[in-house]
């Protein structure tokens, strides 16, 4: 829930709670004040009852009174009074009404009687009704009005922070364009402004230093290795070397062909973190695929494996230097960990592809096999080809998952996973 929403419901919530107790106490207030008006009128309801009992009459209300007088003779008078209310039909208007009573004992004309003075609250009600409805809908008016410029306030308000996220959301450290500065009326939000100013300007600066760091280092690094593996070539074809010191060059030319291999993959790492394969284009999966098994045919021949492959044609937009390199990787994926003799099944659908490949291994932990240098302690790669697959799932915003079942390690590429 967005802080503007969120602001405004409690806002409202409080308002309305606020609004609705002040209305219940304020009509509760008039009901007291009613009631203690009502029970004035009925004193003196009474004393008219004992002046006219003084001259030997039984007081009677007129007709156009809401008021009715009850006497019931009793066998004797005490002096006690009770109010309270009560429900009564009143007979010049036909209908039972709300109305509050006096009940009370006196002596008149000589006997105890019980005398029961009842007054109508209906017109009075109607009174308290009319005042609130004078009050309520002025104060409902001033509530909505302050609310609806609450709102416009607010959004004025908050329009040029939601600018600010928009341009954190596009902010890229790889393009040259600088982070956009915004105009903030708030004394807070300029100050937020000024710190990702100078923030995404660090962030950009020690960005750019490491990125050229890295691509120097990976670069200077090609070209020794170059040389090394040239002169270890050199001296492993000729004839002047004994046997073990054959097979110490033996030794040195894998440790530095691995070396190369980790600086390429390395390099490639960066190429992709940087985002700088960015040739994007309509790619056939079925073709690229066929291609790459054509490639690798020798090395699945050599060791006796059996391919199963079930290839729909589907064509995807993304940078083929990528898509090339997630193809390649798979296949070397799942003939280097592979043994001989085994299968690997591959399928081609319309929204993904799978890679299944027996070996040696069981399930592997799908927590970490993606992780950088991760490998088992029988492997000899690098232990970075299964992150640039999952680096370029990434890029291309595709989901990677593993998984392993009927002794089959399964790769599977969504290319659009909700």
């Amino acid at each position: 829930m967005k802080l503007f929403t969120r602001y405004n419901r409690i806002l409202m919530m409080i308002s309305l709670f606020g609004l609705l107790l002040i209305g219940f106490l304020f009509y509760r207030m008039l009901v007291y004040y009613l009631d203690q008006q009502i029970d004035h009128d009925l004193v003196e309801e009474v004393m008219e009852v004992k002046e006219y009992s003084a001259e030997g009459n039984f007081y009677k209300p007129h007709e156009f009174e809401d008021l009715i007088v009850q006497y019931k003779k009793i066998e004797k008078a005490n002096p006690s009074s009770s109010y309270a209310d009560t429900i009564f039909y009143n007979p010049l208007k036909h209908r039972k009404e709300a109305a509050r009573y006096l009940k009370t004992e006196l002596e008149l004309v000589g006997q105890p009687y019980q005398v029961l003075v009842i007054a109508s609250k209906f017109e009075r009600q109607e009174q308290i009704r009319n005042i609130c409805l004078i009050i309520l809908v002025p104060v409902v008016l001033l509530f909505a009005l302050v609310l609806l410029v609450n709102r416009l306030l607010l959004r004025k308000i908050w329009t040029p922070f939601e600018q600010l996220l928009k341009n954190i959301t596009v902010f890229n450290v790889n393009h040259e364009r600088p982070y956009e500065p915004v105009e903030m009326p708030v004394a807070e939000f300029r100050q937020l402004n000024k710190v990702l100013v100078a923030l995404s300007g660090k962030v950009k600066s020690d960005y750019n230093e490491i990125k050229l760091f890295t691509e120097n280092a990976s670069h200077e690094m090609m070209t020794p290795l170059a040389v090394i593996n040239s002169k270890l070539d050199n001296m492993l074809q000729s004839n002047v070397l004994g046997k073990e010191d054959g097979e110490t060059l033996v030794e040195l030319y894998k440790a530095t062909s691995r070396l190369t291999k980790l600086n390429q993959s390395l390099l490639l790492l960066v190429k992709i973190d940087n985002n700088l394969l960015q040739d994007e284009e309509k790619v056939n999966l079925k073709s690229l695929i066929e291609e790459k098994q054509v490639y690798f045919e020798e090395l699945i021949t050599e060791r006796d494996i059996t391919v199963e492959t079930t290839l729909t044609d589907v064509s995807i937009a993304a940078s083929r230097s990528l898509i090339e390199i997630l193809i390649n990787n798979l296949f070397s994926n799942v003939i280097r960990h592979n043994y001989d003799g085994g299968k690997i099944e591959i399928r081609l659908e319309a929204d993904q592809i799978v890679f299944a490949n027996t070996g040696h291994n069981k399930a592997l932990d799908p927590e970490k096999i993606f992780d950088r240098f991760y490998k088992d302690n029988t492997s000899e790669g690098t232990g970075l080809g299964l992150a640039i697959l999952k680096q370029i799932c990434n890029r291309q915003h595709y989901q990677l998952s593993y998984f392993y079942h009927r002794d089959l390690h399964t790769f599977t590429i969504k290319f659009n996973p909700k």
